[in-house]
């Protein structure tokens, strides 16, 4: 079965709209787009190669998918765009409008169950970019297997964001954290099973015991 990544860049509070670039996604206004720009290193860039270096399909929301379309195919000199140009982009989209991008193919229907029915296929593993909608439905779905989070030293205050109240509840297993120079916190997760609970009181109560 293919293995699902997801690797997401996103700000302290959460929000992970535009982080490329002013034009990259203005939806609602958002005013801040490009904020990661400042904040890549050598640290950084070493901790993330290997994930953006890797054999790997994309999983891409439409509306990534558009922005990724109209300036990958472009950018063919850049190793990133050389590599997104020769591999398969699945896209979750309803929309009637033809893929363009070589190598394009549609995942229609119910996201997770789309997303289920790939993993089960022969091909390479997948990875997710941008496309914040698509994240709650497979994380509650249990889809995700590796949650890659690029947590920038900022407050956008508003905007896109992976967690919208609807991804249902879990526990996660940090296998890798790395903080880069300029303050970017790289951490990789894998899911851990239900959320353990336990008592600060109870804990109490035996040291008093």
């Amino acid at each position: 079965m293919r293995k699902l990544t997801g690797a997401v860049f996103q700000s302290l509070d959460g929000i992970m709209q535009a982080p490329g670039g002013p034009d990259e996604d203005t939806t609602s206004g958002f005013r801040y787009g490009g904020w990661s720009f400042h904040f890549w290193d050598e640290g950084l860039e070493k901790a993330f190669g290997p994930v953006i270096d890797a054999d790997y399909d994309l999983l891409l929301g439409k509306r990534t998918y558009d922005i990724f379309s109209s300036y990958w195919p472009k950018h063919q000199e850049d190793p990133v765009g050389a590599r997104f140009q020769r591999i398969n982009k699945y896209v979750l989209t309803h929309s009637d409008e033809p893929l363009e991008w070589d190598r394009s193919e549609k995942l229609s229907g119910d996201t997770a169950d789309a997303v289920r029915k790939l993993k089960q296929t022969e091909g390479r593993d997948l990875l997710i970019q941008g496309s914040s909608t698509i994240y709650a439905p497979l994380i509650k779905a249990g889809l995700i297997d590796r949650l890659i989070t690029m947590v920038f030293p900022v407050i956008l205050g508003d905007g896109k964001s992976i967690f919208d109240g609807s991804t249902g509840a879990g526990a996660l297993k940090l296998v890798k954290h790395v903080v880069s120079d300029k303050g970017v916190a790289f951490l990789e997760y894998e899911p851990a099973g239900e959320v353990p609970i336990g008592s600060f009181a109870e804990e109490a109560d035996k040291a008093d015991a």
